[in-house]
């Protein structure tokens, strides 16, 4: 998205000399999308950002992922994944457990207190719903600082690392893709402005505002890459630490949205998905359910209309808030709802009739809709609810 920031020291021209007080030369470095065809900025740094003393292999956490066979509908519960007694030894990076996967997106689930270490994933952008806890997420960008609610957008290859804060654990959703994420493109001009039926705008969007400094040399930084088809990590170390930029331009950059600024788009009768989009990624969306009015023709019923996705596995997270719908399933906060393609699902027995009437829904979820199957990692295998999909038959 074209929406453009500038932060600290730079040039008044692009690829021209910019120098420190002593006369030294800052380091200019281009990072951009799609090949010098799409979004990029301009970072400008103390010394050379390629310069690598060693390079050594990262074994990632199980990245393992079985089908979805026999086909149906699954209930994870993402709280059971974490005892207490795990969180001062996790942190945000390491610590993800795989929940689902397909060669499109990967989604995640961790829960720490620990700082993590330096990290960038090559493979994709990334996108972390905050699901409680605060955290400040330090980029070669500058710093964000997130929230319960908040979403951390990161693009491809930026080097990060997130740091929590308070007594609370942070509690973090990671939807990794195998390419960019984007706000929807039919909520944008051509130029890349959100547009007026937009249900959030540029002012919701929080980017860092100074640069970030740090020093050192011989400093790790994690890489998460592909090589032969698969993810795979990398262990880099660079002679000067990376957090050395003085300042920067361009439209790509990390930034915070909150979940909690969407402005839901409701109606006299049921709104479809689409309605609740926040983002894109490729072969695959992202939508929130927020707190909402709801349908208000005389006849409407608020809950959703059984329905069958023949194209996409729908992955609802649920993470504040009643859920109406999910009554008497055994889903709370903290749950992931999985329904496949191929099985028609909607309300559990009894909430379509209750539903009538109801004029405004309290409920928070983030909902990830997939265009190919998504697989179960070793983090979904391992709190899987087994009865879940049974309930619609009261059994």
């Amino acid at each position: 998205m074209a929406y453009y920031r500038q932060v600290g020291s730079i040039p008044p021209k692009r690829h021209t000399q910019h120098r420190a007080e002593s006369g030294n030369l800052y380091y200019e470095e281009l990072m951009g999308e799609e090949g010098f065809s799409s979004d990029s900025s301009l970072l400008y740094h103390r010394a050379l950002p390629s310069a690598v003393v060693d390079a050594q292999p990262w074994t990632l956490p199980d990245q393992s992922t079985i089908p979805n066979h026999p086909l149906k509908p699954r209930h994870l519960k993402l709280r059971d994944l974490f005892p207490k007694e795990s969180w001062a030894e996790t942190d945000a990076v390491t610590g993800r457990r795989l929940i689902l996967g397909n060669n499109d997106v990967r989604i995640s689930y961790a829960v720490s207190t620990r700082d993590s270490p330096l990290y960038r994933n090559a493979s994709g952008d990334e996108l972390v719903y905050v699901e409680s806890g605060q955290a400040l997420v330090e980029t070669v960008f500058g710093t964000l600082e997130a929230e319960p609610g908040d979403y951390v957008v990161i693009p491809a290859s930026t080097t990060h690392r997130w740091l929590p804060l308070g007594e609370g654990p942070l509690r973090t959703y990671a939807i990794e893709g195998n390419g960019h994420i984007a706000p929807p493109k039919r909520y944008l001009s051509r130029y890349g402005q959100l547009l007026e039926h937009a249900p959030y705008c540029e002012r919701d969007l929080h980017g860092p505002v100074e640069p970030l400094y740090a020093e050192g040399t011989d400093v790790d930084v994690l890489v998460k890459h592909r090589a032969g088809g698969a993810i795979v990590g990398t262990r880099m170390v660079y002679a000067t630490h990376p957090f050395d930029v003085v300042g920067w331009d361009g439209c790509l950059y990390p930034y915070t949205f909150s979940i909690h600024d969407f402005e839901p788009i409701t109606g006299r009768v049921h709104q479809p998905p689409p309605a609740h989009q926040v983002f894109e990624g490729p072969n695959f969306v992202v939508c929130n359910f927020v707190p909402r009015k709801v349908d208000y023709h005389p006849q409407a019923i608020p809950v959703p209309y059984y329905h069958s996705n023949v194209d996409s596995d729908e992955v609802m997270f649920y993470c504040g808030g009643d859920y109406e719908a999910r009554k008497g399933s055994g889903i709370g906060q903290g749950s992931i709802s999985v329904h496949p393609g191929g099985h028609a699902h909607g309300p559990q027995p009894g909430a379509y009739e209750r539903s009538i009437g109801a004029e405004f829904f309290d409920e928070l979820a983030v909902m990830v809709d997939t265009f190919r199957p998504l697989e179960l990692g070793e983090g979904g295998r391992d709190c899987e609810d087994p009865g879940y999909a049974w309930t619609w038959a009261g059994r």
